[in-house]
This record gives C-alpha cells, sequence and structure tokens, in this order.
C-alpha cells in the first residue's frame, strides 16, 4: 500500500470514529435491572434534559386530614450532547422532537438514584404521532437524574393549592426494536 492510499485510509477510520463518538452509549447491563431496557432493542438518541417539575400541596387521598407535596407536572428542554436544542419533554409524559414527531408513554419501572435526586426509570412508548426522531420508539429511560423531588416546604391545611416549582436534569435515553 503506497503511502497516499494509507494516509486516506487513515483519515477516513479517523472520519468514521469520529461519527461514532458523538453520542454517548449507555451500558443496560451496567444500569439496576428495573430500567434496563429488553434486549433487542437499540439506542438511537441521547438527550440531555433540563427543565423544572411542579409540586402542589394536596390533602393525601388515603388519609384524611394529611397533606403532601403532589406531582403535577414536568417541563423541560432536550438538547444534544453538544448543547444544541432538539426538543421538549412535557406532561403525559410527552418527549416531542423538533421535527414535529412526539411520543408519549407509560412508566414500566423505576429505580431509587441518589438523595436528593428523582429515580431512574423505565418508559415503554406509545406509537409516534408524526414522521421523524421519535417514530419507532420503543423505550425511553431516564438517567442521571439530578434534583427535581417533591419540596420539603411546610404542607398542611394552611398550604393547600400552593405550588412550588423544582428545578431538575436527567438525560432521556430513547430505543427503538432492532432491525
Amino acid at each position: 500500500m503506497n503511502r497516499i492510499n494509507a494516509l486516506f485510509l487513515t483519515a477516513i477510520g479517523t472520519a468514521v470514529l469520529a461519527g461514532c463518538a458523538t453520542q454517548t452509549q449507555v451500558m443496560n447491563s451496567e444500569l439496576p435491572e428495573s430500567v434496563r431496557v429488553p434486549s433487542g432493542h437499540v439506542q438511537v438518541l441521547y438527550s440531555v434534559g433540563k427543565g423544572e417539575i411542579t409540586y402542589e400541596c394536596r390533602e393525601k387521598k388515603d388519609l384524611a386530614g394529611s397533606f403532601e407535596w403532589a406531582f403535577v407536572a414536568p417541563v423541560a428542554t432536550l438538547a444534544d450532547e453538544k448543547g444544541t436544542l432538539i426538543g421538549k419533554y412535557y406532561a403525559g409524559p410527552t418527549w416531542e422532537s423538533n421535527d414535529g414527531s412526539k411520543v408519549t408513554g407509560k412508566q414500566v419501572a423505576v429505580s431509587p438514584a441518589a438523595a436528593g435526586n428523582i429515580p431512574l426509570q423505565l418508559v415503554k412508548a406509545n406509537p409516534a404521532v408524526g414522521e421523524g426522531a421519535m417514530k419507532g420508539v420503543s423505550h425511553i429511560q431516564r438517567l442521571k437524574t439530578v434534583g427535581g423531588v417533591a419540596p420539603t416546604l411546610p404542607c398542611g391545611a394552611e398550604q393547600k393549592g400552593s405550588k412550588q416549582v423544582v428545578p431538575y436534569q436527567a438525560d432521556y435515553v430513547f430505543y427503538k426494536p432492532a432491525m
């Protein structure tokens, strides 16, 4: 092989590796079993969600006269690892791409995170709406959570109906069935 061909192949190999390194790959085998994606699915998108979760002081359903901070709704922006906004996340739960496609889902499992952080989560996706990044998504994981837990402020009859907004961050990882 001559020097020009060797340089050409080295450049191509470097470009291919650089392209592969643009997205964090989740090692499901290293996650708590409850939030692992079932085998037969491949990761297609990795995003960082930054936003806030709203809680409301409500009377407990199963204990009259007792109150708690109840989850109301999240709202967050989704960015790729370079910080480019690629979508949003909001109540439903709903993940919506900037291309207009969106997916909702149902929680399958959670696993505790470090103290002061909302739990890790596995969601089974419903069929997506629209063509684009969310089409075919089967599962979504919430990983690397920071913050987002219910407030520690007093919550009693005097605070009933009051709301508190708590900042949070989490990585959302999207999977599709392997072909």
